[in-house]
């Protein structure tokens, strides 16, 4: 146990923190089956309305796909670009 550097725990924890992150792409996930599944019941009872409820369902899961893709990102940053390993004492 004693064997554990600095530059070791900051990568582990950052593998850690980096899992935690891509927690954050369920929830958009489930969202955008329901906007789907909604968006499709909306269309079957007014096919009239079809491209009005198509363009809404798309702009609404885009804005709710940033949420997964800032995740992602953060994850990315810990594992690839590591900026608290700069940061350790000498």
């Amino acid at each position: 146990m004693g064997n554990i550097t600095n530059e070791g725990l900051v990568l582990a924890f950052s593998a850690l923190g980096a899992g935690v992150a891509m927690i954050a792409g369920v929830g958009p996930g489930i969202g955008q089956g329901i906007a789907a599944g909604q968006g499709a019941a909306a269309v079957g009872r007014n096919p009239g309305a079809r491209g009005t409820i198509m363009s809404t369902m798309l702009l609404g899961q885009a804005v709710a796909e940033t949420t997964g893709l800032y995740g992602l990102l953060i994850a990315f940053l810990l594992l690839y670009a590591n900026p608290l390993i700069g940061k350790l004492p000498q």
